[in-house]
């Protein structure tokens, strides 16, 4: 059968899982009758939640005759490590553009690795039935990115469809024709998509997508590069300077058949297939036959640029609300996670019982914890810290990314000045039609750690922000980080409303009456910029006078919610957030005021030297 790999390159939200589902839909890889759940692609629960894609995933589907392989790749800049690596797999790209909101960051990020790499794009601009829909303008900025990121002359020649995924078609111009459903789409993929390039020699394969199955053990997905594989053939596993990793046999031949996996009895070069009993291979790796001694090429993987210490979680409330709360269960889940996800990087932390964790961004590492938590895991994590470098001449130098913002025009003002404050840089300020600003600066990463927050409360919720690594510069300087200090429990038991009320005037409330709290732990931010140290347990004298019953009833302002990525961006350097399956709670590095005074009085010693 003949074969084409293609993978759908787009920006968060511009409809990538929806194209595929029609696409599945109308190729008849489901049973009309069959009922499949809405993104079928996105199976993980943190992605149907977030409606983001975190993982990539391959499907495929028959159109006359011939074999689609489709890869959906995630498209938030954080999992840019999946991306990279799906790239070598494919030999053409769907680059989906919103008809409303054009190309984005994410959009920028991917194409300009899909060009270096010499995939041919078509271009389809989704959404065409928003009210805000401006598909010709889009089209040219397409052009102006693809021209902007030194594209080819071939690839600056490409294909466009207009359409809707959500209604299901596509067509050569915004206005339709509707009726023909997706089959442009699948006529021009057979057209300007390449058939995969088959070598000579024998069996060759990189791994380029690892995950762990219950039954199978790890499962390793590549494109095959030259040669065969069947169940049971020997094989050998070669790290990419060539060093042998291990020797065996692969227990199973899986290929992708719409949504579901299926056994084979042999796969050829250009098939992207799965191999299951190799328990030391893993990502980058080359599978090859016994006489291959050359590895295949990886695609090396940008650097992290944020990192945080995972701790043993050592409160006093710890292991009442998880069942993996050992130093040796954290450590051993981490080193597996960065296995198969090559932008993350695990090392032993010089603090006990501690691992540092490197990664691409504040959502790559929440989604881990998050992940972690709903295994069951309880853990304590520090402050995200940027990953600084030395040039040459011994200057220190930060990342920078490139921040882009779509809002309303009144919200600029305030937007820059906020940003401006957090030593960012403003590169360009264009309206971008229906009272809406765009606005891009190169900012530390350091200034954007909790900003996501902030741009919502300023923009009253219709602010977008999007960022995207750019690269290191000179270190801008001390950014102000929180202004206002902590409230901190004195004592442990559970929290008393009438104890929470009188204390309102010393700022708010993080937690709410009936939580547990334990000695170090934050309950509120104080408004003044020192920590205080509060009672949270004291209850109402009882006396035997009686009084009116309005003096009974507390009423308590309700308090600050505190999702993960909220408490990652709000704590401090001597504070941590305590992460278990059922809560987040913020405490002190130290929960004795002893301990905490001398740590101050040493760092304040460290600072003066």
């Amino acid at each position: 059968m003949k074969l084409r790999n293609i993978a759908i390159i787009a920006h968060v939200d511009h409809g990538k899982t929806t194209l595929v589902d029609r696409l599945l839909q109308q190729s008849g890889a489901f049973r009309d009758n069959q009922r499949v759940a809405e993104r079928a692609m996105d199976s993980n629960d943190l992605e149907r939640e977030r409606g983001i894609t975190i993982l990539a995933k391959v499907t495929s589907i028959v159109w006359e005759g011939t074999r689609i392989n489709i890869v959906d790749t995630p498209g938030h800049a954080d999992f840019g490590g999946e991306v990279e690596r799906i790239l070598n797999m494919v030999d053409g790209a769907l680059v989906l553009v919103d008809a409303a909101e054009g190309p984005l960051p994410q959009t920028k990020f991917v194409v300009s690795k899909a060009l270096k790499k010499g995939l041919k794009p078509i271009v389809v601009i989704n959404k065409v039935d928003r009210a805000d829909a401006r598909p010709q303008e889009v089209v040219n900025e397409v052009f102006d990115l693809f021209a902007a990121l030194e594209a080819t002359d071939e690839q600056l020649d490409f294909p466009i469809l207009y359409g809707s995924a959500k209604e299901g078609w596509m067509a050569a111009s915004p206005e339709g024709p509707k009726d023909l459903g997706m089959r442009l789409l699948f006529d021009l993929v057979l057209r300007h998509v390449a058939p995969p390039k088959i070598e000579d020699g024998p069996l060759r394969m990189l791994g380029t997508i690892l995950e762990a199955n219950p039954y199978l053990g790890r499962v390793v997905t590549g494109r095959i590069t030259s040669g065969t594989i069947a169940p049971n053939q020997q094989v050998k596993v070669l790290d990419h300077e060539g060093r042998l990793i291990e020797q065996g046999r692969v227990s199973k031949v899986l290929a992708f058949r719409g949504l579901e996996r299926v056994g084979l009895d042999q796969a050829s070069a250009g098939d992207i297939v799965s191999l299951a009993g190799l328990p030391q291979a893993t990502v980058a790796h080359t599978i090859a036959a016994p006489e291959v001694t050359a590895p295949l090429r990886a695609q090396p993987i940008d650097p992290p640029t944020l990192s945080m210490t995972f701790r043993v979680n050592d409160s006093p409330l710890a292991g009442t609300e998880g069942s993996k709360v050992t130093g040796r269960m954290i450590r051993d889940r981490l080193l597996r996670e960065a296995e198969g996800n090559v932008a993350l990087r695990v090392t032993e932390s010089e603090e006990r019982d501690s691992m540092e964790v490197a990664g691409r961004g504040e959502l790559q590492l929440g989604i881990l914890i998050e992940t972690m938590r709903r295994e069951g895991f309880e853990l304590s994590v520090s402050r995200p810290k940027v990953l600084l470098r030395r040039a040459p001449n011994g200057a220190l130098l930060e990342p920078i990314e490139e921040v882009v913002i779509d809002l309303d025009e009144e919200h600029a003002g305030v937007v820059v000045q906020k940003l401006s404050e957090r030593k960012a840089e403003l590169v360009e300020m264009k309206p971008s039609g229906g009272g809406r600003q765009r606005l891009v600066f190169y900012a530390p990463t350091r200034g954007l750690i909790g900003y996501q927050g902030e741009l919502l409360t300023d923009t009253r919720g219709t602010g977008i922000m999007n960022r995207l690594f750019h690269a290191y510069a000179p270190h801008k300087g001390p950014i102000q980080g929180r202004r206002n200090g902590v409230l901190i429990s004195t004592d442990a038991g559970e929290a008393v409303a009438y104890a929470l009320w009188n204390l309102e005037d010393r700022g708010p409330m993080v937690i709410e009456p009936g939580w547990k709290v334990y000695r170090g732990m934050i309950v509120g931010e104080h408004t003044r910029d020192n920590d205080l140290e509060v009672n949270v347990l004291k209850g109402k004298k009882l006396t035997n006078i009686r009084t009116t019953s309005k003096d009974e009833a507390v009423r308590l302002t309700p308090p600050i919610r505190m999702t993960l990525e909220r408490a990652l961006a709000y704590i401090q350097d001597d504070e941590l957030v305590e992460v278990t399956p059922k809560s987040i709670r913020l405490r002190k590095r130290y929960l004795d005021p002893n301990e905490r005074k001398k740590a101050e009085r040493q760092r304040l010693a460290e600072d003066v030297a």
